[in-house]
């Protein structure tokens, strides 16, 4: 018989600590989140001289055709628009990418997968690929995925539904300054 969960409108407004099921779980999925993005970053550097942030860039262009623009990239990323606008001069620096007039909105700014963007994807992924599957996959059930994967999406789209940072903190200052 699983717990349910309190309605999270009747929570009082974070005055309330953790019960220790909720303190374990927080603790426990952001050290393996750490340790998982630590690991593969540490690779990804070795193996290729690019962060974390940068390979998600270059994966993102890959799965969306080779070509996005600053603003769609930016919204799909957990990042500010100044870093990945700064992660993408280093990329195209390197000539990974290249950036120019999106041809469909002036306004807009394409990125490009270039030949040798790919070709650096091509050499990380089967290792990337082989300590995920090391690190996390090996340690769970056939049954394990379906159950994680379904309650990290629900977690994901619940904390997307959120304000974004941004607001919060325009928001924040309006409030303070009324106050």
């Amino acid at each position: 018989m699983t717990e349910s969960r309190p309605d999270p409108e009747a929570r009082p407004d974070g005055d309330e600590p953790l019960n220790p099921a909720e303190l374990k779980t927080l603790i426990a999925l952001t050290e393996s989140v750490n340790l998982l993005q630590y690991r593969l970053e540490q690779q990804l550097r070795e193996i290729a001289g690019v962060s974390f942030v940068q390979f998600q860039l270059l994966v993102r262009l890959r799965d969306a055709g080779g070509t996005q623009t600053m603003t769609q990239m930016a919204d799909g990323m957990v990042y500010s628009r100044s870093g990945i606008t700064y992660q993408a001069g280093l990329l195209e620096k390197a000539g990974l990418i290249t950036r120019g007039p999106d041809p469909d909105d002036d306004r807009a700014t394409a990125v490009t997968l270039t030949d040798a963007g790919r070709a650096l994807l091509d050499q990380v992924l089967p290792p990337y690929v082989e300590l995920a599957r090391r690190l996390l996959f090996d340690s769970l059930t056939g049954d394990d995925l379906p159950q994680l994967a379904e309650i990290m999406a629900r977690v994901r789209d619940h904390m997307r539904a959120q304000p974004s940072r941004s607001a919060t903190t325009v928001r924040r200052r309006r409030d303070d300054a009324g106050a």
